[in-house]
Parts: C-alpha cells; sequence; structure tokens
C-alpha cells in the first residue's frame, strides 16, 4: 500500500519512438522547484493584484485528478483483495460443509457398529473394534456441533454481512485519507530526494523501452493493400445485402489487420468485427450501454484512463475551461450548486475543489447534484452513490464545506421537482462529453435530447457548462455514417497510435481504445434505430439545439483560451490543435476537429 501511495503522477512516459511522430512528455511537477500546484503559489508582493481584478488560477496541470484517480486506484484494489480473500473464505467453508454432511451421513454405520460390538464383547478383536467406533462417535458428534456451528456462521454472516463491510473499510478509509493527503500535499523538502530516486529508476527504463520501440518499428510493416478503401467496399457489400462478397472482403480485411498493429490496421481489426456483427447480428460481447463493459475491471479502467489524460489532452483542457469558467463565476458567491449531468467517477472536480479551498474569504458551501443512467442490476446507483462519498473524502481534505445527492434515472424522464434548488444559491449545468448518448429525434417524436436541454433551461441556472465530440456520423443512411465513422475514427487511432509508444502501455492502450473508441463505433456500423445509442452531432448543430432551447452564449474569456492553449503546448504532441470560434473552444488532431466546449446563460 505504501508503495502505491508514493507513485508519481508521472509515471507513464512517452518516448520519441522511430515510427510515425513523436510525442511530448508531460511536464514533471517533482522535477521542477516550484510546489505541487504552482499556480496556486504566493505571488510576490510587488505584483499583488485585487482577487476581483485577477482571480488565482485553476491549475494548469492534472496533478489533483491523477491523484484522485491514484486514491480510485488504491480503494479499488483494497476492495478486491478484500472480495477475494472473502470467496475463499466461502469457498472454504462450503468445502466443509460438503465434509460435514458427508460424516454426518455415516453416523447411522457408526451407531450399527458400536451396537455389533457389545453383541460381540466375547471376541478378541473387542477392544480394538470398541476403540474405532469410540472414534467415530467423537467424530460425528464433533462434526454436527461443528456442522451446527458454521451454520450459524453462515446465517450471521448473510444477515449482517452489510454492518459487517463497513466496520471492514472505514478505518483503512480513514488510514488512506491520511496517506493520500501527504501525497496530494507532498512537501518541497521532499521534492529533491523524489527526483533523485526518480532519475536513478527511468534511465534503464527509457534505455529499454528505446529499443524495444525501435524493434516494433521495425517489426512492423505497412500493410501492402489500402484497408480504408477494403472497408469501405465491405460496408457497401454490407449495404446492398451482397452477403457473399462481404464475406470475401472481411476475410482480406483480416488477413491484413491486427488489434495489436499501427493504427490502420487496429481499427480495420475493430470495424472488421462492427461489419461482421451487423451481417451476423451477433455482437460479442454485447454493446447495449455506453458503460464500460461488467467484465472489464475498474481498477483497469482507471489506468487507462490515467493514460489517457497523459496522452490526449481532450478532457484535461475541457475540465480546466469549465472549472476555471465555474470558479470565476463563484468569486463572491457564499452557496455554489453544481448539477453535474454525467458524474460518473467524479474526474473533474479535484481541481476545483482545491482551488475553492484556495478562494479569498473561503470557500463557499458547496452543493454536487450527481446525475448518472441506472447501471444494470439491484443497486442502480451504486457507481454514482461512491462517487459522492470519494469526493467527500476530497473536500474534508481541503476544508470545503460539502454535500452530495444523486439521481440515477434516464435524463429524459427526470422531472425538475426530483432536482433541489435551495434559494441564495449560484447554480450551474454541467455536461461534458455526455449528451451524445441521448436518443433524438430519430428514435422518439419527442426527442429525448431536446427534452433533457428543456430541463437544463427549466433549472435557469446561471451558467451552463457544455461539451462535445464533433461527430457527422449519426446519418440515418448506413454508407453516410459508415464513411464519417472511417474518417472520424482514422484520426483517433492515429492520435493514439503517435502519443502511446511505450510498450509496458500496449495493454492498458488497448483496453482504452476498446472502451472509448470501439464501443462507440460497433453501436454506429452495426446497430440501427433505438440499439444505437452514440449519435454525436456537430458543435453548430449542438448550437442550433441550444439556442432553440432557451440559452444565450456566454463569451470564453482571452485568458481562459491563452490557458488552455498554453496546456496543450507545453504537455502534449505539437499536433494537438485547439482554436476558437466566436464562443466554441475547439480541440482536434492534425486539423480534423473532434471535441467543442462553449458556456450559456438562459436568454
Amino acid at each position: 500500500m505504501d508503495a502505491l501511495l508514493q507513485v508519481s503522477v508521472d509515471d507513464f512516459r512517452f518516448q520519441n519512438g522511430s515510427g510515425s511522430g513523436s510525442c511530448c512528455k508531460p511536464r514533471n511537477n517533482l522535477d521542477s522547484d516550484n510546489n505541487l500546484f504552482p499556480n496556486f503559489n504566493e505571488p510576490e508582493p510587488q505584483n499583488h493584484s485585487p482577487p476581483n481584478d485577477s482571480p488565482p488560477t485553476i491549475c494548469l496541470d492534472n496533478s489533483p485528478v491523477l491523484k484522485y484517480i491514484n486514491d480510485m486506484l488504491m480503494d479499488e484494489e483494497d476492495f478486491a483483495e478484500e472480495s477475494r480473500f472473502l470467496q475463499d473464505n466461502l469457498a472454504l467453508q462450503a468445502a466443509e460443509r460438503s465434509f460435514y454432511e458427508i460424516l454426518q451421513q455415516q453416523s447411522p454405520e457408526s451407531d450399527h457398529n458400536t451396537s455389533s460390538s457389545h453383541q460381540n464383547s466375547g471376541d478378541p478383536f473387542s477392544t480394538t473394534t470398541t476403540l474405532t467406533d469410540s472414534a467415530a462417535l467423537v467424530s460425528n458428534g464433533e462434526s454436527q456441533r461443528r456442522y451446527r456451528h458454521r451454520n450459524d456462521e453462515e446465517d450471521d454472516l448473510e444477515n449482517g454481512r452489510r454492518n459487517k463491510q463497513p466496520a471492514i473499510f472505514i478505518s483503512e478509509m480513514e488510514e488512506l485519507a491520511v496517506k493520500f493527503e501527504h501525497v496530494l500535499l507532498v512537501c518541497k523538502a521532499n521534492q529533491e530526494e523524489e527526483k533523485s530516486v526518480a532519475t536513478k529508476q527511468s534511465q534503464p527504463n527509457r534505455a529499454g523501452r528505446g529499443k524495444g520501440s525501435s524493434n516494433r518499428s521495425k517489426a512492423q510493416k505497412t500493410s501492402p493493400v489500402d484497408l480504408r478503401s477494403l472497408l469501405t467496399q465491405c460496408a457497401q457489400a454490407v449495404a446492398s445485402f451482397d452477403q457473399r462478397r462481404a464475406t470475401e472482403k472481411l476475410k482480406e480485411i483480416r488477413s491484413n489487420s491486427s488489434s495489436s498493429g499501427d493504427g490502420i490496421q487496429r481499427m480495420a481489426f475493430y470495424f472488421a468485427e462492427a461489419l461482421e456483427a451487423r451481417i451476423t447480428g451477433i455482437i460479442s460481447p454485447p454493446v447495449s450501454t455506453a458503460f464500460p463493459s461488467s467484465t472489464t475491471s475498474m481498477v483497469d479502467i482507471l489506468k487507462a484512463y490515467k493514460l489517457f489524460v497523459h496522452a490526449c489532452p481532450i478532457y484535461v483542457a475541457d475540465y480546466f475551461a469549465a472549472n476555471k469558467s465555474i470558479y470565476e463565476l463563484a468569486l463572491k458567491a457564499t452557496k455554489l450548486h453544481i448539477i453535474d449531468f454525467g458524474v460518473l467517477y467524479g474526474f473533474q472536480w479535484p481541481c476545483l475543489l482545491l482551488a475553492l479551498s484556495k478562494r479569498p474569504g473561503g470557500p463557499p458551501m458547496l452543493r454536487v447534484t450527481g446525475i448518472e443512467l441506472p447501471q444494470s442490476g439491484f443497486r442502480p446507483s451504486d457507481r454514482v452513490e461512491e462517487t459522492g462519498r470519494r469526493l467527500k473524502r476530497f473536500c474534508d481534505m481541503f476544508n470545503v464545506p460539502f454535500e452530495f445527492n444523486f439521481i440515477a434515472k434516464k435524463w429524459e424522464s427526470i422531472s425538475l421537482d426530483e432536482i433541489t434548488i435551495n434559494p441564495g444559491e449560484t447554480t450551474v449545468v454541467n455536461c461534458i462529453h455526455r449528451l451524445q448518448y441521448t436518443p433524438d429525434e430519430t428514435v422518439s417524436l419527442n426527442s429525448p435530447r431536446d427534452t433533457v436541454l428543456k430541463l437544463f433551461r427549466d433549472i435557469n441556472p446561471d451558467l451552463f457548462v457544455f461539451a462535445e465530440i464533433n461527430g457527422t456520423y449519426n446519418s440515418p443512411f448506413f454508407m453516410t455514417r459508415f464513411r464519417e465513422a472511417l474518417f472520424h475514427f482514422s484520426s483517433l487511432f492515429d492520435m493514439f497510435d503517435t502519443t502511446i509508444q511505450a510498450e509496458d502501455e500496449y495493454k492498458n492502450r488497448a483496453l482504452l481504445e476498446r472502451e472509448l473508441l470501439v464501443r462507440d463505433a460497433m453501436s454506429v456500423i452495426s446497430s440501427e434505430g433505438a440499439e444505437r445509442f452514440a449519435r454525436p452531432e456537430t458543435y453548430k448543430q449542438w448550437q442550433v439545439r441550444i439556442l432553440r432551447a432557451g440559452f444565450k452564449p456566454a463569451t470564453i474569456s482571452k485568458r481562459i483560451m491563452k490557458e488552455a492553449r498554453e496546456i496543450v503546448r507545453k504537455n502534449y504532441h505539437k499536433d494537438f490543435l485547439i482554436d476558437s470560434d466566436n464562443h466554441w473552444m475547439l480541440q482536434g488532431w492534425k486539423g480534423r476537429v473532434i471535441y467543442a466546449f462553449s458556456c450559456w446563460k438562459p436568454a
């Protein structure tokens, strides 16, 4: 556990490979002479300006987010260890129970042998027989007592499981919070020691990675065929119901693609799976929701997300712009209420919580309403409840007054009465990268997407923060949708192929691509109607919807744009772009706009 607590936020380093492109290394805060959160350093007295004119900056790095993920990783690994221990204990009890049942079944024979021994008392072996029978009786009696005792223990375990588990974890959580606080607020005095240790450990690893990257580039050869053309031809055959030609093209694609090849080969491999699923009507594993698959462990998901934060600025820049906009709005607020549609794991909020704790005059009373889609099973709100508990621990460390409420329902079925809005609160509606999974008018005549936007307007927030993917693959016609998806996902696979080149990260990259990209691609290509859950739109189409719902654009300040560009320039690959179009902040890769961010106010 201590080793996990000492993990640096820059564990993932990306080397300049000999393949396509190069990658900038993330900035290592422990290697600098600044504090862990440099933007909260006390300014020089002569340069001090009033807080209202120049508010403190939200942290430009993503250290709090990464350490928040480390906290989740430690929790999940501890929980997995406890679960394995409990399962092993129950398995042992089941084995012992079977053994005792066998002994109990043998008890009538023992009674019969005992009675016959009394009848044959003159037998020269009567003493031995009596000893054997006595041992059987003792064993039988002891087994019955143990069997009853085990039954009582199992009943207690079954009836009191919910009462015992919190007792197990409460002490660990308290200890974890103390250790986590030490890691999060690491002293400047320890930086030099950690720097020297990190330098010694990184030198052999860098050499090994460089060699591995070179070998990989030599081993991987460019496919002699045009996989994009083959995929288009296969899709045309599928659209025209030419199963024979589609099968031939699929075989050719599979012979030239691989899940571990370069970017275009991996994309072709997954697109071939989606086309085959469209032909057969069988999707394996089933894809019916935007949530990660149930077979993927939470630890793997968090590690993949951590890799994504290091390799790609999409979430980092959007979260920074959103948090900075909310912070500027709440500079003088005494009560702040954030209604987060799509809170999921709460990765967005550590940086904002840290900034609020440093606010001049002290932090406001923070209330978060986390809204999420229900999970399958008997506890549909389990994930969002755990997110609330984790955010509460984080707020306790920073002394931010905090209250958390949650709703786990389909968003279009939520009414305004279910959201508690108190007078005197500064209210913010936040929806980042999740509204594309709400059905539109092609699924239902009364568009659920417009219904959700109307709910946002009925809340009458002081600020509506919105970010979404800029996608054109939502056409009702299959071939048009397929071509647009091919262009879009080609950019994303190329982005990951360029920025993630360390061999020890291939497993996390594969998981990241499968959970972040392949699920949407599978939905777009293999499904139709209500089964197609991914329905993106361009940012200009989103603008029309939001204006129609009763909002007006709020201009993103030049300071936010400048600092967001600085994040991308200093920490990420040179081919990432960030630009503005009126009140939109656009992000993309090699000239293609992929994500868009904007702020709105009620008209």
